[in-house]
């Protein structure tokens, strides 16, 4: 199967905004309950560093983008990484091809810190943001709720190698 890597634009939104869902109702990738309107999603992430990945139907099967950590001007280059894929994508290996472009771009555009936060039960994306760079910098307990029970948070961060 073929895939492209793109620049995410305005048209891919509604597929966008459907993975992120997807994210939602599992249960594991996110404490969001709601998806947000496509202009909410718009205001909450950076213009830069928005990526999908397309199959050979054209249609969006995963997207990773930035949003800021704090409005703060000390804090300009440190960035949240989220990165979602279709169901049916997942486990795939495909995931490390938009997270590689993501840093790279983040990069290009002056961050020199990514950080990240997983559900600590979230087993399969601990160990894809580990194989990719990032470190684990701690683990923050009953961080959250979640329909009601309590979740555990490990934090990643990958330092830029050009700062």
């Amino acid at each position: 199967m073929n895939y492209e890597l793109r620049e995410m634009i305005p048209g891919d939104e509604p597929r966008v905004l459907e993975i992120f869902r997807q994210g939602i109702d599992s249960g594991m990738a996110t404490f969001e309950t709601e998806v947000p309107t496509a202009e909410a999603w718009d205001m909450e992430y950076f213009n830069t560093c928005r990526w999908v990945l397309e199959n050979e139907n054209n249609e969006v099967v995963g997207w990773c983008a930035l949003k800021p950590v704090s409005k703060r001007e000390c804090f300009k280059g440190v960035a949240e990484v989220s990165i979602y894929f279709d169901n049916d994508y997942q486990g795939k290996g495909l995931g490390s091809v938009l997270l590689k472009k993501l840093i790279l771009d983040s990069e290009d555009h002056g961050f020199w810190t990514l950080q990240t936060n997983i559900f600590a039960d979230n087993e399969a994306s601990v160990k894809f943001h580990q194989k990719n760079g990032f470190r684990i910098v701690g683990v923050r307990k009953k961080l959250g709720k979640l329909n009601g029970e309590w979740k555990d948070v490990i934090m990643f961060e990958k330092r830029s190698g050009m700062m």
